[in-house]
């Protein structure tokens, strides 16, 4: 938590000063002397003697006043609150190590099965895109909140050779950020790719442009609110880009990756073309993409854990975590207290009346 106005905290530190104001009040209070012609007058309404009580409302008071002098200085924190607008990108590894049987039937099957539900639980405020990469990236479902399009998507999916880690995190980055104007083509081929231009020609990306521009500051890791990626891979990158500068370029725009490493250490792929594949998942850069940009790493080693963990990242994206200013939480705590202490003095410090009551009588 911090303070908009942090110089007002000052203002504290009178607050010991009022307590001993009432204590010294209390040392010289004088005590008034009434006479009663008999004591069955006064013990009738003053009831079972409880000192303490006196002492109570005062303090309420304090605790309000220390309330209200927070509540000044406009303290903001960062609260989970129901997201308004999320997008989610899924990214997900089609390579053919995805035909390993580790995982019973197979690991694309239990993916898509997993990713299928995953889907159908997220409230519908919720956008989703899903790209699938092996050896290249694609957009297989644009950003929807059509959920039979989106897993009809996920029943398209087509193994191919090759995993290109990178190419899949830069194409899910372009997908959820489409106004920051990746060049998708420079950064999967490098600045010596040729792009046509117009038909007329072709000029190298390395080659300056009429209008540069300019570089963007740095945002907070995790501070973008509007949008995450979910990446899934059984396997290491063979191909394409760096999958950490993606994942640099992330933390710079503050979009969290969550990473999660499907299959076990002895999964292989039996048979294929007369020779067996073995299949390792490199847990070392998913955790190193997920700690940069400030999401998380997930292991699955098998269907359910898959699952569970889908289940965990859908109630993580139907909140989020705002800076939100919580003035009027200190506001509303200050007049409950107030409040509450004038109800309990009015409850029990009825005695006077009470005692009146009977010298009338």
């Amino acid at each position: 938590m911090y303070f908009v106005w942090p110089d007002l905290l000052w203002a504290l530190t009178g607050l010991p000063l009022l307590v001993l104001l009432y204590v010294w009040l209390l040392r010289r209070r004088v005590k008034s002397v009434v006479a009663f012609s008999s004591l069955s007058l006064i013990k009738p309404a003053l009831g079972k003697s409880k000192p303490w009580r006196r002492h109570v409302p005062p303090f309420l008071v304090w605790l309000a006043l220390c309330c209200a002098l927070v509540g000044l200085a406009r303290p903001k924190a960062q609260v989970t609150l129901p997201a308004d607008f999320l997008t989610l990108v899924m990214a997900m590894d089609v390579s053919r190590s995805m035909l390993a049987q580790d995982v019973p039937p197979s690991r694309i099957e239990a993916a898509q099965t997993a990713a299928k539900a995953f889907l159908k639980d997220l409230p519908s405020n919720v956008r989703v895109g899903i790209v699938s990469f092996a050896g290249s990236a694609q957009l297989v479902q644009d950003v929807t909140d059509q959920k039979d399009d989106l897993i009809a998507a996920i029943d398209r999916f087509q193994l191919q050779r090759g995993t290109a880690t990178g190419s899949g995190l830069w194409l899910s980055l372009a997908t959820l950020l489409p106004e920051a104007g990746i060049a998708l083509e420079s950064v999967v081929y490098g600045q010596e790719f040729v792009l046509s231009n117009g038909g007329g020609g072709a000029r190298p990306l390395d080659s300056k442009s009429k209008t540069e521009k300019k570089e963007l500051k740095p945002m907070p890791v995790g501070s973008y609110t509007a949008g995450a990626i979910v990446l899934l891979s059984d396997g290491r990158r063979t191909t394409g880009p760096d999958p950490m500068e993606a994942a640099q370029y992330a933390a710079n725009r503050g979009v969290r990756v969550y990473t999660v490493a499907f299959g076990t250490p002895d999964g292989f792929i039996p048979g294929m073309e007369g020779y067996t594949f073995y299949t390792k998942v490199d847990e070392e850069t998913l955790q190193a993409i997920a700690k940069v940009t400030g999401g998380e790493f997930f292991k699955a080693s098998n269907a359910d854990d898959l699952k569970m963990i889908y289940q965990k990242l859908s109630s993580r994206f139907s909140m989020e975590k705002r800076e939100t200013e919580i003035t009027a939480l200190f506001v509303l705590g200050s007049v409950v207290l107030i409040v509450l202490s004038m109800l309990l003095s009015l409850i029990w410090f009825r005695q006077p009346r009470a005692i009146s009551a009977h010298m009338q009588a």
